[in-house]
């Protein structure tokens, strides 16, 4: 298991990249999608919330691929064309769930700014969805695949830088 102590996460905004970093190394790194309203802490603002914030909750372990999440949970279903044709504008939270809490007073927790109760996450969605562009709702997307190396990587408290 990953000591989060020597493991953190970096996301750049302007590169829509998120890097893994390990022993003060890039581990790895994946293309991301963050949100197309741009960057912001305001809650309701639809956008990708800056600063320092690290890893509240880990959901999905063990979940199926494209595993589809409702409110946190999964609802059962996975993802496939069927389901996408019937809820064609749907945001599709899918695979994993890494769910973000800021660590900055009056920037990214608390108030109207905490990204915990923005309920912002590192999470899956679907291959036909473009990486290396701004398009979600705030949060910050990924390829299922990489979610999931992601996920078995970090623990529970790993730092998350977001980045412009």
């Amino acid at each position: 298991m990953a000591n989060t102590d020597q493991t953190q996460i970096v996301i750049s905004v302007n590169q829509q990249e998120l890097r893994l970093i390990e022993n003060q190394q890039i581990a790895a790194s994946f293309a991301i999608s963050t949100a197309l309203n741009g960057v912001g802490n305001l809650e309701n603002s639809g956008c990708t919330p800056l600063g320092l914030h690290k890893v509240r909750i880990k959901i999905g372990k063990d979940c199926p691929i494209n595993t589809v999440f409702t409110a946190r949970r999964p609802t059962g279903e996975i993802f496939d064309s069927a389901l996408a044709e019937a809820s064609p504008n749907r945001d599709w939270i899918l695979t994993r769930i890494l769910w973000l809490t800021g660590c900055e007073s009056g920037v990214n927790r608390g108030g109207q700014v905490d990204t915990l109760k923005r309920f912002i996450y590192i999470h899956g969605t679907p291959d036909s969805e473009p990486m290396g562009k701004p398009q979600s709702h705030g949060c910050i997307r990924m390829r299922n695949k990489d979610l999931v190396e992601l996920f078995d990587r970090v623990e529970k408290g790993t730092p998350v830088e977001i980045i412009l």
